[in-house]
């Protein structure tokens, strides 16, 4: 028997995580406030919904992919939200990566209005979605993140329980401090090396292995030094997160220096006009005002 599942929101990580539960023989409902972004799931099967509540009337399950806990409060608990549709005991799974103490409260008041809730925001992006390969770290009762296993089985490679609500949020900030000081070494790295003269093309085969090695490593050392500029994800909501994760650490009172550092280059980009870019624009903080970037 598939699944009956709703997505609130279809954006470039919800439309590939729609798309893959769709080829995945799920039942998908979809709603988005941008009639093309649904329209381009209905052609695959999916069916169209006039609002959140509706989507949420003919399903199980609810996985939102949203921008900011504002958003997600307000496709969930808003005019036409989620919460006005569902049957008592729907499972909402976000997959937003949004703050952890905001998860908390969303999770607290969906349990007084006889709903379920689970964050699992994921690491990956679309690429991985679309091949049911994505990493995903999942806030909630024990009982209701193995029922939301049921949909998300189809999406992920890697799926870990990491705790009560909000612990999945708290280990996406982790992520992307991770990822964020990763995308940056790599790009100085690769800026290094062209200024050497080595070519840096063949560094993610030669360090292949190596301590030195990563999956950013492998897929944007060659696209930092093609520019291949091809969007998968957005610097903007890097600084997003990285926002997130020294807010917490302004709570906790954790040293974070480096984090700071690689904040403060992606507000630059974004000020500069690259907020909605691809990470492989980072390459242009590098590159800086050269003469040949006007050649």
């Amino acid at each position: 028997m598939s699944n009956r599942v709703a997505l609130i929101g279809a954006g470039a990580m919800g439309g590939a995580i729609g798309r893959r539960l769709l080829e995945t023989g799920n039942r998908l409902t979809v709603f988005d406030p941008h009639p093309e972004k649904v329209a381009a799931l209905a052609e695959l099967g999916a069916q169209a919904a006039a609002t959140a509540a509706d989507a949420a009337a003919q399903s199980d399950f609810v996985i939102l992919s949203l921008n900011s806990p504002v958003i997600v409060r307000a496709a969930v608990f808003g005019a036409g939200g989620v919460a006005e549709g569902a049957r008592p005991g729907t499972l909402i799974i976000d997959m937003s990566s949004i703050d952890p103490d905001a998860t908390k409260a969303l999770a607290a008041e969906a349990e007084e209005r006889g709903l379920r809730w689970v964050d699992s925001p994921l690491s990956g992006g679309a690429p991985k979605a679309l091949t049911g390969e994505l990493t995903l770290m999942a806030g909630g009762t024990e009982e209701d993140v193995a029922a939301a296993y049921a949909v998300l089985k189809h999406v992920a490679s890697n799926y870990t329980h990491m705790g009560p609500s909000g612990a999945g949020q708290t280990t996406k900030l982790i992520n992307q401090v991770l990822c964020g000081l990763n995308f940056l070494a790599v790009a100085e790295a690769t800026q290094l090396a062209l200024d050497a003269g080595v070519d840096a093309a063949k560094i993610p085969q030669a360090l292949k292995g190596g301590r030195a090695d990563s999956a950013i490593l492998q897929e944007y050392m060659p696209r930092f030094v093609t520019k291949d500029y091809r969007r998968t994800g957005r610097i903007d909501n890097m600084v997003k997160d990285l926002n997130g994760a020294q807010d917490l650490a302004r709570r906790t009172n954790t040293a974070m220096p480096l984090t700071a550092v690689c904040a403060e280059i992606h507000r630059m980009l974004t000020a500069a006009g690259l907020g909605g870019e691809d990470q492989a624009a980072l390459m242009e903080f590098f590159r800086g005002a050269r003469r040949d970037n006007l050649e």
